[in-house]
């Protein structure tokens, strides 16, 4: 396998960058319109749908960009839900979820880990009923919702307008919601096989969210510990700090490697749960490794306006979304 990038996505890597660093990345609903007005919000949209058609890794590479500022909002739901309809729905569900409004997924239920067989009980509607499925059950930590949303049950992927719900907020101030499906009518995106793939290109996202949030706290952390000085001499030049770096260092390879692989395995439709949940297993150790960050800047790693606070909240909150080391050490231990 080779992880380099090819030219269009190094170009899409460039067009990211550079539309973050001048929108400043913490206006949600300002860069949410410049990031649909670049296109980026439909490249995994097929083409006939009106988007770019590309795949799992030009999502990672998209959504590394989007960690390594720290910045908000529903694009990587929009990119999971939209590239799962492209690899599994309809053409209709396809234009439906096209990237030009947010979109979201709901995976997670009350008490039960990610990986978990979904209790969501799908049922077929009668036939004199619009609607082909109903839908019953709860699902938790739904980011963004409020639109179209994916769902995952026992019988399969479906595609619902997200019901009205409590509104709740994660650690970085984002909304999110406990959903509560009563019989709610759905459309079929497709079987079992969709709702695995959903599950683990939602993994693969928030992976790559993670690995754009370390490099991005690495490299404020960096910059502090070369300027900021004690005793007369700057931080990196004391033995214990260099150490510490270089363990935040080693913990973002890490992570870049299992990452960039489940991606690339998901792209050329190998078997790839192995490598996300070694992936989402350093996730959490990134999330570790920003207390590190943290106390490398001394009291201004606790300033809530300094930058370095946003990408503590984000790793804290995409390590959530993953179930923590735990679940992850019991999928690595199934799958060996």
């Amino acid at each position: 396998m080779d992880f380099n990038l090819d030219e269009t996505q190094r170009d899409l890597r460039t067009l990211t960058a550079e539309l973050l660093a001048r929108e400043d990345g913490q206006d949600a609903a300002r860069l949410w319109d410049a990031l649909r007005e670049a296109g980026l919000t439909a490249i995994c949209v097929p083409e006939h749908a009106g988007g770019a058609g590309l795949g799992p890794v030009e999502m990672a590479v998209v959504l590394r960009e989007l960690g390594a500022r720290a910045a908000p909002g529903p694009l990587r739901e929009t990119l999971v839900s939209t590239l799962a309809a492209s690899r599994h729905g309809s053409p209709g569900q396809q234009r439906r979820l096209s990237g030009e409004t947010p979109a979201s997924v709901a995976i997670r239920e009350p008490g039960r880990p990610l990986t978990a067989p979904p209790v969501t009980i799908a049922e077929r509607a009668p036939a004199d009923l619009a609607a082909g499925w109903f839908l019953t059950g709860r699902k938790s930590g739904v980011t963004h919702p409020g639109g179209d949303v994916l769902v995952t049950a026992d019988q399969g992927l479906f595609l619902v307008h997200a019901p009205p719900a409590a509104p709740e907020f994660t650690s970085t101030g984002e909304p999110a919601a406990t959903i509560t499906l009563e019989r709610c009518p759905a459309e079929r995106v497709g079987g079992p096989e969709a709702a695995g793939d959903l599950r683990r290109l939602f993994t693969a996202a928030v992976t790559a969210q993670a690995s754009g949030v370390l490099a991005g706290a690495l490299e404020l952390t960096t910059a502090h510990i070369r300027t900021r000085k004690q005793f007369g001499r700057a931080l990196a030049e004391f033995q214990a700090v260099t150490m510490q770096i270089a363990d935040v260092y080693i913990t973002g390879r890490a992570l870049d490697v299992a990452m960039w692989s489940g991606a690339w395995r998901l792209d050329a439709g190998l078997p790839a749960e192995e490598d996300l949940a070694v992936a989402a297993l350093h996730a959490d150790e990134a999330a570790r490794a920003l207390y590190t960050c943290q106390h490398l800047h001394g009291g201004l790693g606790l300033d809530v306006t300094y930058p370095l606070h946003r990408y503590f909240a984000q790793a804290k909150h995409l390590a959530h979304l993953l179930g923590g080391a735990d679940a992850q050490l019991d999928l690595i231990g199934g799958l060996a």
